[in-house]
């Protein structure tokens, strides 16, 4: 094929404003479409959901978020009807989001989730640990394996990777709440007051967070403790979240 003649400087800038307005159109309204599946998700009306995602993804095709959303609909479904192509689906929609973004972190949790509802629970650490291992110095990465931890029954190596996630991001808010339920099992009540003291002092829209502190400032005495500046929350409204059976934090 002969090359393509080349064009002047002026038209090429053109060309490009419009291309990029273009695909910053397209992802709004495939961001739209899956605004839409969510709210038909948390409606429970699966199948509208699910035109609304492929509908996402027939304008966006490498929106990790949309595979992600996919994947949810079909494990909840999966799990309401006992499919296990459903499930099956699920998974390899989980997959296809996680070769799009590595370090997606609710697609993490959903897959490991659905590995250990399917008893595959040396895959679903396998999961998380790998995820860890390739990316050091994300937080969420060790925040998920503590979860996972912690939902089998080892405390001290989920307050090991709580204790590496805060190392890496000491404002992260899920550390800070996981290592203060801990703390509130071990019995340790101070503590653990400070640490759900940190992580609403970061994210202030959790109102377990709210309660844990009530109950626990009746049981060590109430002292206030400092915090820093409250950050705002993550955006989450693209996403088909909920599904996972473990804690909120």
């Amino acid at each position: 094929m002969a090359p393509a003649l080349a064009m002047p400087s002026t038209a090429c800038v053109a060309l490009a404003a419009a291309v990029l307005g273009a695909c910053g159109g397209c992802r709004m309204v495939a961001q739209g479409r899956n605004v839409d599946g969510v709210r038909y998700f948390q409606q429970g009306q699966y199948p509208v959901a699910l035109q609304r995602f492929d509908a996402a993804l027939t304008i966006d095709p490498r929106n990790p978020d949309t595979y992600y959303n996919k994947a949810a609909v079909y494990h909840r479904m999966g799990l309401a009807n006992r499919d296990s192509n459903l499930l099956a689906q699920a998974e390899s929609l989980y997959n296809q989001c996680l070769d799009l973004n590595p370090d997606h972190v609710e697609c993490h949790r959903g897959l490991a989730v659905l590995l250990t509802e399917t008893g595959r629970v040396d895959k679903a650490f396998t999961l998380l640990r790998n995820w860890a291992a390739h990316s050091p110095t994300n937080a969420e990465a060790r925040v998920e394996l503590a979860r996972l931890y912690e939902e089998y029954g080892d405390p001290r190596s989920a307050e090991q990777a709580l204790n590496e996630a805060l190392a890496l991001d000491s404002r992260n808010w899920r550390a800070h709440a996981a290592l203060g339920r801990l703390r509130e099992q071990a019995g340790d009540y101070a503590q653990a007051l400070r640490s759900y003291q940190m992580a609403y002092a970061l994210n202030r829209f959790q109102p377990d967070l709210q309660r844990q502190i009530a109950a626990l400032q009746t049981r060590v005495g109430g002292t206030q403790l400092a915090a820093p500046p409250a950050a705002p929350p993550a955006a989450g409204n693209r996403s088909a979240a909920g599904l996972a059976p473990f804690r909120h934090y």
